[in-house]
């Protein structure tokens, strides 16, 4: 418990947490502060781009294995499995239509690579390393959770009159999903890592090792004004039971990765960055493509839960038990 304790003071005092917790609370307060779409855009693929690399780069100084094809057929797994364990917690704990349902399962089966980042960051921050490969699992599961919440969306109903339509709306959700900018940047940055090696960091490391922590709490900054705004304008549609299921849901997707990542050998470091993963819950590539696939649901609820309860819940208080749980367990 002091373990505990003694993480989440470092990861709360830590200047990204800080600057996240200055955005939300002088939202909520009322202060109008944001960052320009481009701006936030852009730091947003700075990010991405830094950590895909970095991973490949890690990756080419392990070298392609069993552990990790291991890992990215445990990503997918985790992210098909934990969409409808979701749906299962919804039906039992908020008073939901089916399709907000599958919706707001979608996000917590997909991931949050801000939320990952943070993961990283905390890692490094207490002395524990992890694989470079967990970025393309990272990638990998963005897609399973949203194919899965279509099937729980439609189970039952009637197929739709207008196949033609239908089709077409498949194949652009597919585009949408596959093509989406977080895995081009995530995968793309990864491979170009992976072909370029040490040399290749070493070359570019001025512009995405030093200046990666300040941009982190830059965009964090951006993203608790988003976070305090969604707070003050979807809390309406908050029940006590969906904010319950916010705050646990995290923690039953964390003990899943657990499972997944003690099975296939990870470290104790990977093991805690698996188990972020399948706590977080997206709130950019899945929004995306439930707003073409999935129109009628109501991102008021979608989005208040994954960006305003459950992103400031793991950001605060759950990496560090996320941490010390994979620390206890591995």
């Amino acid at each position: 418990m002091q373990d505990i304790l003694a993480l989440a003071t470092a990861n709360l005092l830590s200047p990204a947490v800080l600057f996240f917790a200055l955005g939300f609370l002088g939202t909520i307060a009322g202060s109008h502060l944001t960052l320009p779409e481009a701006v936030a855009k852009t730091l947003s693929i700075y990010l991405m781009l830094a950590i895909g690399f970095k991973g490949g780069v890690a990756v080419a100084e392990h070298g392609l294995g069993i552990d990790i094809a291991l890992a990215l057929i445990a990503g997918a797994m985790l992210s098909a499995l934990i969409p409808l364990v979701a749906f299962a917690l919804l039906t039992v704990m908020a008073r939901l239509d089916q399709v907000d349902r599958a919706a707001v399962a979608a996000h917590y089966g997909s991931i949050s690579i801000v939320t990952f980042v943070a993961g990283s960051e905390a890692l490094r921050l207490v002395g524990l390393s992890f694989e470079g490969y967990l970025v393309a699992v990272a990638a990998v599961m963005e897609t399973p959770a949203i194919l899965m919440a279509l099937f729980l969306a439609h189970a039952g109903r009637q197929p739709a009159k207008d196949s033609a339509k239908a089709h077409a709306k498949e194949e652009g959700l597919m585009s949408e999903v596959m093509l989406n900018s977080s895995v081009v940047v995530l995968i793309g940055s990864f491979v170009i890592g992976y072909l370029a090696g040490p040399k290749g960091l070493a070359d570019i490391g001025p512009f995405i090792v030093d200046p990666f922590k300040g941009v982190l709490c830059l965009f964090l900054l951006d993203m608790g004004a988003v976070a305090g705004r969604g707070i003050r304008s979807g809390w309406k549609h908050m029940s006590p039971g969906l904010v319950a299921f916010g705050l646990v849901m995290p923690y039953v997707g964390a003990v899943f990765a657990l499972a997944a990542g003690l099975v296939i050998g990870l470290s104790t470091g990977g093991v805690a960055l698996l188990m972020v993963l399948g706590a977080s819950a997206s709130y950019i590539a899945v929004p995306a493509a439930l707003r073409l696939a999935l129109p009628e649901a109501r991102p008021a609820i979608y989005l208040t839960l994954s960006l305003g309860i459950t992103f400031p819940m793991n950001l605060t208080i759950g990496i560090p038990a996320y941490i010390a749980i994979a620390q206890m367990a591995a």
